[in-house]
């Protein structure tokens, strides 16, 4: 058996290791050695608590019971069955008409507790005393193993979770791990996050053991514990990796006002000073540029864009336009949208590729961003598409173009009638042509059926006067 110094620095240990209080630790071990009495000495109706003392490797074994109000258990067992019943037959039921089921293990009833000691009353606690074992049988040790077990691991889940719970929104460094799937394993000292392929900056290499620094975005409960979700597309890295660099901003003299980020290639923030005679914008940059790119190193050679935040709008909207240089600037504050009107040698410029500087721009300043070409009026929105002509410029076309449609749809219906109208006038010659020729065939059938008709009576005439002969 282990002396109790070495008991003591065994405990010590496991706090270290695990990052544990010493009231965690022993809570388990206490909950361990009731499991393990329970399992070889225990009773059914007993509710084992045990006390462990960590400096002379003493415990007290106790069945603890909480003094109610007598119950006609018989009386109780049959209003619980109804209530069974109704909830089957689909009945709600008023939490006001539950009955709470009397427990022998952890309750005892008021008229038991008299009989121990006249002094007690209802909702009185009572610790019960009973004999502790010399030793625990082979199976009640397994018990005690597997439960302490289970204790310590419950208790560093909850001490991350309660930890990295309070330091969402914060920058930590991490060491990439292992890759699982298509996410990626990242070690952070005392516990392990998670980096999602949706926060992952594209085409950026995450090689094992590559440390780099991670925005902690969520932390949540998972089914193995608590998760660390990690970033590096949050636009809010980049403004932790900024007031790493520059004192100005963790001093407060410094603020950045406003963020937008395409991860991976560009990103547009703004700066305003709090204080006077300091420049915003060169404090981020630093001196030759290094501390603005030691957070584009950071990011994997992201480019940043500093521009100094104004209250007047047509100001901001032109900075964060930036470098392009701005000849007029008409706002709609109903739409909130503004038109730009630029020089055609600054259309590309203000644009940016695939539309980028427009669009981080509308993101940066809150506004729906037209860029207007001066030279030939061409609209270019945020996403570097042409805006079509207004609906009313498309009406105003469409009935230019009607009066010369209905003049071409009349002159095909004329030319439809007057083909008709000769159709009809042919059919009509045609029909009075055969009329004409039925006409002509009637006389010559009639000549043919007189004939026919004398050469009948001529021949009655000579077959008569052959009879009378």
């Amino acid at each position: 058996m282990a002396t109790d110094k070495t008991l003591a620095t065994a405990i010590k240990q496991i706090c270290d290791e695990k990052n544990l209080s010493m009231e965690a630790v022993i809570g388990a071990i206490e909950a361990a050695l009731a499991a393990a009495y329970r399992k070889e000495f225990g009773e059914k109706d007993q509710n084992i608590k045990v006390l462990f003392n960590a400096d002379n490797g003493q415990t007290a074994v106790f069945d603890v019971k909480t003094v109610v109000e007598d119950v006609d258990l018989e009386e109780q067992e049959k209003m619980l069955e109804e209530l069974r019943e109704r909830k089957e037959a689909g009945e709600e039921i008023d939490e006001e008409e539950l009955i709470k089921k009397f427990n022998p293990r952890t309750e005892l009833m008021f008229s038991e507790a008299e009989e121990i000691s006249k002094t007690y009353k209802v909702g009185d606690i009572i610790e019960t005393k009973l004999e502790v074992p010399e030793e625990y049988g082979r199976m009640a040790a397994q018990t005690a193993k597997q439960v302490i077990i289970q204790r310590l691991r419950e208790a560093e889940r909850d001490h991350i979770f309660n930890e990295y719970k309070d330091r969402e929104g914060e920058l930590i460094l991490g060491t990439i791990q292992r890759r699982e799937g298509r996410r990626y394993i990242v070690d952070l000292g005392q516990a392990n996050g998670i980096l999602p392929p949706e926060e992952q900056i594209r085409n950026e290499g995450y090689n094992i053991g590559t440390r780099l620094n991670f925005f902690i975005y969520e932390v949540k409960v998972g089914n193995k514990g608590p998760e660390i979700i990690l970033s590096r597309t949050h636009p809010e890295i980049v403004k932790e990796l900024f007031a790493t660099e520059v004192p100005e901003i963790a001093a407060g003299s410094v603020e950045i006002k406003a963020i937008s980020r395409e991860a991976g290639a560009r990103s547009k923030i703004a700066v305003t000073a709090n204080e006077e005679n300091i420049d915003p914008v060169g404090s981020c940059v630093g001196q030759k540029g290094a501390r603005v790119q030691t957070v584009i190193n950071e990011l994997g050679g992201e480019k940043i864009d500093i521009i100094e935040w104004d209250e007047d709008e047509k100001a901001f909207i032109s900075n964060a336009l930036s470098p392009a240089e701005i000849a007029d600037i008409d706002l709609d504050e109903e739409e909130k949208t503004a038109s730009v009107k630029v020089n055609e040698d600054q259309l590309s410029l203000a644009i940016g590729r695939g539309g980028q500087n427009a669009r981080l721009a509308a993101k940066l300043t809150g506004w729906k961003i037209d860029i207007v070409s001066n030279e030939t009026g061409d609209k270019i929105n945020d996403k570097g598409e042409n805006i079509p002509e207004k609906d009313e410029d498309v009406k105003e076309d469409k009935e230019e173009k009607k009066p010369a449609k209905k003049k071409a749809t009349s002159k095909k219906t004329a030319d439809k009638d007057e083909d008709i109208k000769e159709d009809k006038e042919e059919k009509k010659k045609e029909k009075e042509a055969v009329k004409e020729d039925k006409e002509e065939k009637k006389p010559a059938k009639k000549k043919a059926t007189s004939k026919k008709t004398a050469d009948k009576d001529v021949k009655k005439t000579s077959k008569k006067k052959t009879t009378k002969k």
